[in-house]
């Protein structure tokens, strides 16, 4: 059973395999705002910056913020032809989520496409 995905959080940046391309995200929340901003960037397997991504969405819980960083940035990278993509991200709940596949029976959207994303051929 092969992922097209891996998802995990780390102290410092680690390449990821020849052939894999990282997808480093990340939302934040203001208390003051109605607002959240999301982004990331993508990088190949040598550590090159590739592309990035950044915008401003609407206020909700920071799970779902960081499920939908996630899924943006795996849409640009699937645009570009990256589908064999690590995600980073510094949310550890999503990543077990995720990793331990609770994502499949997820009534969270994001969470939701990150997997059937991640289970496409």
């Amino acid at each position: 059973d092969h992922l097209a995905c891996s998802s995990k959080t780390e102290q410092r940046w680690q390449h990821p395999d020849s052939g894999w391309f990282k997808i480093n995200v990340d939302g934040s929340v203001s208390k003051n705002n109605t607002k959240a901003a999301i982004g990331g960037a993508v990088q190949n397997s040598d550590g090159e910056w590739l592309m990035g991504f950044n915008m401003v969405t609407e206020m909700d819980e920071i799970f779902k913020i960081e499920a939908q960083t996630i899924v943006e940035g795996m849409k640009l990278a699937w645009l570009k032809g990256y589908k064999q993509v690590e995600i980073n991200c510094d949310n550890a709940m999503l990543i077990d989520t995720i990793r331990n596949r609770f994502a499949s029976i997820s009534n969270i959207v994001e969470v939701w496409l990150i997997h059937e994303m991640c289970n496409k051929d």
